[in-house]
Protein backbone atom coordinates (compact mmCIF):
# COMPACT_ATOMS: atom_id res chain seq x y z
CA UNK A 1 0.00 0.00 0.00
CA UNK A 2 1.22 3.47 -0.90
CA UNK A 3 0.27 6.73 0.82
CA UNK A 4 -0.80 9.87 -1.02
CA UNK A 5 -2.48 13.09 0.00
CA UNK A 6 -5.02 15.29 -1.77
CA UNK A 7 -3.50 18.61 -2.75
CA UNK A 8 -6.39 20.83 -1.60
CA UNK A 9 -5.32 19.89 1.93
CA UNK A 10 -2.64 22.54 1.50
CA UNK A 11 -5.21 25.19 0.54
CA UNK A 12 -3.41 28.28 -0.81
CA UNK A 13 0.15 26.93 -0.57
CA UNK A 14 2.10 27.07 -3.86
CA UNK A 15 2.35 23.63 -5.43
CA UNK A 16 6.11 23.35 -5.01
CA UNK A 17 5.87 24.10 -1.28
CA UNK A 18 2.94 21.71 -0.81
CA UNK A 19 4.64 18.90 -2.70
CA UNK A 20 7.89 19.33 -0.80
CA UNK A 21 6.10 19.23 2.56
CA UNK A 22 4.07 16.17 1.56
CA UNK A 23 7.27 14.37 0.65
CA UNK A 24 8.88 15.46 3.91
CA UNK A 25 5.99 13.87 5.79
CA UNK A 26 6.55 10.60 3.95
CA UNK A 27 3.90 10.61 1.24
CA UNK A 28 4.96 9.31 -2.15
CA UNK A 29 1.91 10.41 -4.14
CA UNK A 30 -0.29 13.45 -4.56
CA UNK A 31 -3.89 13.54 -5.81
CA UNK A 32 -4.98 16.69 -7.60
CA UNK A 33 -8.31 18.54 -7.44
CA UNK A 34 -8.51 20.25 -10.85
CA UNK A 35 -10.15 23.39 -9.43
CA UNK A 36 -6.92 24.11 -7.55
CA UNK A 37 -5.28 24.67 -10.93
CA UNK A 38 -8.09 26.43 -12.83
CA UNK A 39 -11.88 26.62 -12.74
CA UNK A 40 -12.09 24.98 -16.17
CA UNK A 41 -9.82 22.18 -17.34
CA UNK A 42 -9.58 23.67 -20.82
CA UNK A 43 -7.79 26.68 -19.29
CA UNK A 44 -4.88 24.51 -18.11
CA UNK A 45 -2.12 24.89 -20.68
CA UNK A 46 0.34 22.23 -21.74
CA UNK A 47 3.06 24.25 -20.05
CA UNK A 48 1.21 24.34 -16.74
CA UNK A 49 0.59 20.61 -16.88
CA UNK A 50 4.24 19.91 -17.54
CA UNK A 51 5.32 22.26 -14.73
CA UNK A 52 3.04 20.60 -12.14
CA UNK A 53 4.32 17.19 -13.12
CA UNK A 54 7.91 18.46 -12.90
CA UNK A 55 7.32 20.02 -9.46
CA UNK A 56 5.88 16.77 -8.14
CA UNK A 57 8.77 14.74 -9.53
CA UNK A 58 11.30 17.18 -8.08
CA UNK A 59 9.75 16.63 -4.66
CA UNK A 60 9.85 12.86 -5.17
CA UNK A 61 6.09 12.50 -5.59
CA UNK A 62 3.98 10.78 -8.19
CA UNK A 63 0.81 12.50 -9.37
CA UNK A 64 -1.59 9.59 -8.94
CA UNK A 65 -4.66 11.20 -10.50
CA UNK A 66 -7.60 13.51 -9.95
CA UNK A 67 -10.64 13.91 -7.70
CA UNK A 68 -13.37 16.54 -7.15
CA UNK A 69 -13.78 16.24 -10.91
CA UNK A 70 -16.73 18.57 -11.44
CA UNK A 71 -16.27 20.91 -8.48
CA UNK A 72 -16.57 24.62 -9.33
CA UNK A 73 -17.91 23.85 -12.82
CA UNK A 74 -21.13 25.21 -14.29
CA UNK A 75 -23.66 23.61 -16.61
CA UNK A 76 -22.49 20.03 -16.06
CA UNK A 77 -24.56 17.26 -14.49
CA UNK A 78 -24.33 13.47 -14.62
CA UNK A 79 -28.03 12.66 -14.21
CA UNK A 80 -29.52 15.58 -16.10
CA UNK A 81 -32.58 14.80 -18.24
CA UNK A 82 -31.15 17.15 -20.89
CA UNK A 83 -29.09 15.33 -23.58
CA UNK A 84 -26.98 18.43 -24.25
CA UNK A 85 -25.98 18.67 -20.59
CA UNK A 86 -25.00 15.02 -20.54
CA UNK A 87 -22.92 15.43 -23.70
CA UNK A 88 -21.11 18.42 -22.19
CA UNK A 89 -20.49 16.47 -19.01
CA UNK A 90 -19.03 13.52 -20.90
CA UNK A 91 -16.85 15.82 -22.98
CA UNK A 92 -15.56 17.57 -19.86
CA UNK A 93 -14.74 14.27 -18.20
CA UNK A 94 -12.83 13.35 -21.34
CA UNK A 95 -10.77 16.52 -21.00
CA UNK A 96 -10.08 15.58 -17.38
CA UNK A 97 -8.87 12.14 -18.47
CA UNK A 98 -6.38 13.87 -20.77
CA UNK A 99 -5.30 16.13 -17.90
CA UNK A 100 -4.80 13.13 -15.63
CA UNK A 101 -2.61 11.45 -18.24
CA UNK A 102 -0.62 14.64 -18.87
CA UNK A 103 0.12 14.88 -15.14
CA UNK A 104 1.15 11.22 -15.01
CA UNK A 105 -1.99 10.07 -13.20
CA UNK A 106 -3.90 6.87 -13.77
CA UNK A 107 -7.10 7.28 -11.71
CA UNK A 108 -9.96 9.78 -11.57
CA UNK A 109 -12.27 9.60 -8.55
CA UNK A 110 -15.85 10.51 -9.43
CA UNK A 111 -17.48 11.96 -6.33
CA UNK A 112 -18.96 15.37 -7.26
CA UNK A 113 -22.18 15.01 -5.24
CA UNK A 114 -23.78 18.24 -6.41
CA UNK A 115 -23.29 17.36 -10.06
CA UNK A 116 -24.71 13.85 -9.76
CA UNK A 117 -27.72 14.20 -7.43
CA UNK A 118 -31.05 13.49 -9.09
CA UNK A 119 -32.70 16.63 -10.51
CA UNK A 120 -36.32 17.30 -9.50
CA UNK A 121 -38.66 14.80 -11.09
CA UNK A 122 -35.90 12.41 -12.22
CA UNK A 123 -36.32 8.85 -10.95
CA UNK A 124 -33.45 6.67 -9.84
CA UNK A 125 -33.95 4.50 -12.93
CA UNK A 126 -33.79 7.43 -15.31
CA UNK A 127 -30.84 8.93 -13.46
CA UNK A 128 -28.97 5.64 -13.64
CA UNK A 129 -29.62 5.40 -17.37
CA UNK A 130 -28.31 8.94 -17.84
CA UNK A 131 -25.18 8.21 -15.82
CA UNK A 132 -24.58 5.01 -17.77
CA UNK A 133 -24.88 6.94 -21.04
CA UNK A 134 -22.30 9.51 -19.91
CA UNK A 135 -19.84 6.93 -18.66
CA UNK A 136 -20.23 4.62 -21.67
CA UNK A 137 -19.37 7.48 -24.02
CA UNK A 138 -16.29 8.23 -21.91
CA UNK A 139 -14.78 4.73 -22.08
CA UNK A 140 -12.85 5.18 -25.36
CA UNK A 141 -11.12 8.29 -23.96
CA UNK A 142 -10.28 6.48 -20.73
CA UNK A 143 -8.82 3.61 -22.75
CA UNK A 144 -6.78 5.92 -24.99
CA UNK A 145 -5.29 7.70 -21.96
CA UNK A 146 -4.82 4.60 -19.79
CA UNK A 147 -6.95 6.12 -17.03
CA UNK A 148 -9.44 4.44 -14.68
CA UNK A 149 -12.59 6.26 -13.60
CA UNK A 150 -13.28 5.18 -10.01
CA UNK A 151 -16.90 5.72 -8.95
CA UNK A 152 -17.31 6.79 -5.33
CA UNK A 153 -20.33 5.89 -3.17
CA UNK A 154 -21.21 8.87 -0.97
CA UNK A 155 -23.46 9.36 2.04
CA UNK A 156 -27.11 10.35 1.87
CA UNK A 157 -26.12 13.60 3.57
CA UNK A 158 -24.22 14.50 0.40
CA UNK A 159 -26.28 13.09 -2.46
CA UNK A 160 -29.22 10.86 -3.36
CA UNK A 161 -27.45 9.01 -6.18
CA UNK A 162 -25.03 6.10 -5.66
CA UNK A 163 -25.15 6.19 -1.87
CA UNK A 164 -23.96 2.63 -1.23
CA UNK A 165 -21.18 0.46 -2.55
CA UNK A 166 -23.76 -2.07 -3.76
CA UNK A 167 -25.57 0.52 -5.89
CA UNK A 168 -22.30 1.76 -7.30
CA UNK A 169 -21.06 -1.73 -8.11
CA UNK A 170 -24.33 -2.46 -9.90
CA UNK A 171 -23.68 0.47 -12.25
CA UNK A 172 -20.02 -0.50 -12.72
CA UNK A 173 -21.02 -4.06 -13.63
CA UNK A 174 -23.63 -2.76 -16.06
CA UNK A 175 -20.92 -0.73 -17.81
CA UNK A 176 -18.58 -3.72 -17.96
CA UNK A 177 -15.34 -1.82 -18.62
CA UNK A 178 -12.04 -2.42 -16.81
CA UNK A 179 -11.57 1.35 -17.01
CA UNK A 180 -14.56 2.00 -14.73
CA UNK A 181 -14.05 0.63 -11.25
CA UNK A 182 -14.82 1.29 -7.57
CA UNK A 183 -13.46 3.88 -5.18
CA UNK A 184 -14.06 3.44 -1.44
CA UNK A 185 -13.94 6.34 1.01
CA UNK A 186 -13.63 5.55 4.72
CA UNK A 187 -15.89 8.43 5.81
CA UNK A 188 -18.59 7.35 3.39
CA UNK A 189 -18.24 3.63 4.19
CA UNK A 190 -18.77 4.35 7.88
CA UNK A 191 -22.34 5.45 7.08
CA UNK A 192 -23.32 2.13 5.49
CA UNK A 193 -25.16 -0.69 7.28
CA UNK A 194 -22.53 -3.14 6.01
CA UNK A 195 -19.29 -3.01 8.05
CA UNK A 196 -16.31 -1.37 6.33
CA UNK A 197 -14.17 -4.50 6.38
CA UNK A 198 -16.99 -6.47 4.75
CA UNK A 199 -17.41 -3.84 2.02
CA UNK A 200 -13.70 -4.11 1.25
CA UNK A 201 -13.76 -7.90 1.11
CA UNK A 202 -17.02 -8.06 -0.83
CA UNK A 203 -15.91 -5.67 -3.55
CA UNK A 204 -12.24 -6.59 -3.82
CA UNK A 205 -12.49 -7.45 -7.51
CA UNK A 206 -13.49 -3.94 -8.54
CA UNK A 207 -11.59 -1.86 -5.96
CA UNK A 208 -9.25 0.65 -7.61
CA UNK A 209 -8.62 3.38 -5.05
CA UNK A 210 -9.16 4.31 -1.37
CA UNK A 211 -9.56 7.60 0.49
CA UNK A 212 -8.52 7.66 4.14
CA UNK A 213 -10.45 10.01 6.43
CA UNK A 214 -12.57 9.99 9.57
CA UNK A 215 -16.35 10.44 9.77
CA UNK A 216 -15.61 13.73 11.55
CA UNK A 217 -14.26 14.95 8.17
CA UNK A 218 -10.67 15.19 9.40
CA UNK A 219 -7.73 12.91 8.70
CA UNK A 220 -7.24 9.28 9.71
CA UNK A 221 -6.43 9.11 13.41
CA UNK A 222 -8.18 12.39 14.20
CA UNK A 223 -11.43 10.71 15.25
CA UNK A 224 -12.85 7.43 16.50
CA UNK A 225 -12.53 5.31 13.35
CA UNK A 226 -10.00 2.49 13.86
CA UNK A 227 -7.94 1.97 10.72
CA UNK A 228 -6.18 -1.22 11.85
CA UNK A 229 -9.03 -3.52 10.74
CA UNK A 230 -9.43 -1.47 7.56
CA UNK A 231 -5.79 -1.92 6.63
CA UNK A 232 -5.96 -5.56 7.70
CA UNK A 233 -8.83 -6.15 5.27
CA UNK A 234 -6.96 -4.32 2.49
CA UNK A 235 -3.87 -6.45 3.15
CA UNK A 236 -5.95 -9.63 3.13
CA UNK A 237 -7.38 -8.89 -0.32
CA UNK A 238 -3.93 -8.05 -1.65
CA UNK A 239 -4.62 -4.36 -2.21
CA UNK A 240 -1.37 -2.75 -3.38
CA UNK A 241 -2.58 0.58 -4.77
CA UNK A 242 -2.91 4.04 -3.26
CA UNK A 243 -4.44 5.11 0.02
CA UNK A 244 -4.96 8.84 -0.27
CA UNK A 245 -5.66 11.16 2.66
CA UNK A 246 -8.66 13.42 1.96
CA UNK A 247 -9.93 15.84 4.59
CA UNK A 248 -12.72 18.40 4.66
CA UNK A 249 -12.28 19.98 8.09
CA UNK A 250 -8.95 21.78 8.28
CA UNK A 251 -9.36 23.00 11.87
CA UNK A 252 -6.34 21.05 13.22
CA UNK A 253 -4.10 22.91 10.76
CA UNK A 254 -2.52 21.92 7.46
CA UNK A 255 0.82 20.73 8.79
CA UNK A 256 -0.66 18.74 11.66
CA UNK A 257 -3.22 17.05 9.41
CA UNK A 258 -0.57 16.03 6.90
CA UNK A 259 2.01 14.83 9.44
CA UNK A 260 -0.24 13.06 11.92
CA UNK A 261 -2.42 11.35 9.31
CA UNK A 262 0.50 9.46 7.77
CA UNK A 263 2.08 8.83 11.15
CA UNK A 264 -1.14 7.22 12.36
CA UNK A 265 -1.50 5.12 9.19
CA UNK A 266 2.05 3.86 9.52
CA UNK A 267 1.37 2.78 13.11
CA UNK A 268 -1.74 0.97 11.91
CA UNK A 269 0.24 -0.88 9.25
CA UNK A 270 2.86 -1.83 11.79
CA UNK A 271 0.17 -3.41 13.95
CA UNK A 272 -1.24 -5.73 11.28
CA UNK A 273 -1.31 -9.49 11.72
CA UNK A 274 1.18 -11.13 9.37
Amino acid sequence: MNFAICNETFQDWPFDRAFAFAAECGYTGVEIAPFTIARNVTEISAGTRAEIRRQAATAGLEVIGLHWLLAKTEGLHLTSPEPAVRRRTAAYLGELARLAADLGGRVMVFGSPQQRSLPPGVTIERGTNSAAEVFESLVPTLEANHVVLALEPLTTAETDFLTTAAETVSLIERLGSPHIRLHLDCKAMSSESVPIVELIRRHRRLLAHVHANDPNRQGPGFGQLDFVPIFQALAEIGYQDWISVEVFDFAPGIERLARESISYMRRCLAGLRR
